[in-house]
């Protein structure tokens, strides 16, 4: 029996310009340009959709297709456990199917997250809301910018040894973060409650040194806001940032004595943000980052899973 075989060849000449600026491979540790790599690669493959066409011997044709999805490089984040790492992983088969790989690193201090962006070594992280990272470029000299809010988490007080504010007495103990931005922002929730009452104006910058008045002598513990939870047994009460009380098993809304309403000062300032080093935050892997954070997918999920102890940012 004859045979007779039909080949069609598509051929395609992809000629790439020297691009600046941008296009490493997306790991934030080979850049020359500054670039932490978070836009991925830029090199397109020419035969992306090219369809190949083969008789068989029975007469029937059939057709092969390359991926339709662009493999546009890597995103590192680095991350606290829980609730932005949780989320960041409902954004990575998200992100995979526009072509973008993330990897997710947790990290369980404040510190660390933002000299591994700062040094190149990430592309973004996912932990801390905009005073503490303005404080944190302050102190340290670093150059980090807000790519994106995407969430608020009300700060909460938690029962330790007593399990409502009307057991208060004179000399207990409450134990608050010890980080500038996270401190005053502990006093204040207490101050809302009628434990003490700071100065005139201390607002978002209060320290234990604004205490004005604090009726019943209560000792204020300075803690670092990740050993906070550990402390539970031993003091009346804890104030804890919105992570650290889910990892803890707190429920804002099954076992916070008190907490931020949504239309407190706290409320409008401290939405945690996407953190990249300055001249990033408009490459194209922080964009879609970003993108899919803020989608509805994502605020979805949130809503469903974590009680009230995170709200999506509006902004």
């Amino acid at each position: 029996m004859k045979k007779r075989i039909l080949t069609s060849i598509l051929a395609g000449v992809l000629v790439l310009g020297a691009l600046t600026g941008c296009g490493n491979s997306g790991t934030g540790n080979a850049a020359t340009d500054g670039n932490n790599g978070a836009s991925g690669s830029e090199t397109e493959n020419a035969a992306e959709n090219s369809k190949e066409e083969a008789v068989t011997e029975n007469g029937a044709a059939t057709v092969g297709t390359a991926s339709d999805t662009e493999n546009k490089g890597t995103i590192t984040v680095a991350a606290s456990a829980t609730p932005h790492a949780e989320i960041l992983e409902q954004a990575k088969e998200i992100l995979a199917e526009q072509g973008w790989k993330l990897e997710i690193t947790v990290f369980d201090d404040y510190i660390l997250p933002n000299e591994v962006v700062e040094s190149g070594e990430f592309d973004a992280n996912y932990f801390q809301h905009i005073p503490y990272l303005e404080n944190f470029n302050a102190e340290r000299g670093t150059h980090l910018v807000n790519a994106g809010g995407i969430h608020y988490e009300p700060f909460g007080i938690y029962p330790g040894t007593k399990s409502s504010l009307s057991e208060l007495e004179e000399g207990d103990v409450i134990a608050i973060p010890n980080d500038t931005t996270n401190e005053a922002r502990a006093l204040l929730l207490l101050e809302d409650n009628g434990i003490i009452k700071l100065k005139k104006n201390a607002g978002l910058e209060a320290t234990i040194n604004d205490i004005e008045e604090n009726p019943k002598n209560i000792k204020i513990e300075e803690l670092a806001a990740g050993q906070l939870a550990r402390v539970v047994p031993e003091v009346a009460y804890v104030v804890l940032n919105g992570n650290y009380a889910l990892q803890a098993g707190f429920s804002v809304a099954n076992d916070a004595i008190a907490y931020e309403t949504s239309d407190s000062e706290a409320a409008k300032t401290y939405v945690n943000v996407i953190a990249v080093k300055e001249g990033n935050e408009n490459t194209e892997g922080i964009k879609a980052l970003v993108e899919v954070l803020k989608s509805d997918a994502i605020r979805q999920y949130i809503n469903d899973t974590y009680d009230g102890a995170v709200i999506p940012f509006e902004g």
